[in-house]
């Protein structure tokens, strides 16, 4: 088997060097041998830094990725916590259509004012409500900007 030193890794799977040493560091993926100073990985690497950016991009932190690979660096995918992320996935989409549906109307709305606009108003009312359910939901705390 060929191994990758770590310049081969990051130009196959486009992480920086320095973000490798960190992985590292935190024990998302190993080496398997050195050649010089040189980190020398197993091809496999390449999988599992593409699954690392898949669970970053789901909201997953780098501590519950680092839990779904196995002492041996194979993924050991919790299934329901991946459908729990997907579900508020597919929450976020249809909010963020929602908003874009609205801004797009603001955008567009041919009232001289939109607090004339019904449809504005409309969606002032039903953007209000789900305010309303997200902050009793989270117990009234919120999100920094």
């Amino acid at each position: 088997m060929k191994l990758l030193d770590i310049g081969e890794v990051s130009r196959a799977s486009g992480v920086p060097p320095s973000t490798l040493r960190f992985y590292e560091e935190r024990g998302l993926i190993a080496p398997v041998a050195r050649h010089g100073l040189r980190r020398q990985y197993t091809p496999g690497v390449v999988l599992q830094l593409t699954l690392i950016g898949m669970g970053k991009s789901a909201g997953f932190s780098l501590s519950e990725i680092a839990g779904m690979f196995g002492p041996d660096g194979h993924p050991e995918l919790p299934r329901d916590e991946l459908h729990h992320r997907a579900d508020d996935i597919d929450h976020q989409i249809r909010e963020l259509a929602a908003l874009s549906r609205a801004l797009r109307h603001v955008a567009d709305c041919p009232a001289p004012s939109h607090l004339e606009c019904p449809s504005f108003q409309r969606l002032m009312r039903i953007s209000t409500r789900r305010l309303g359910e997200r902050n009793r939901k989270s117990g009234g705390r919120t999100t920094p900007a």
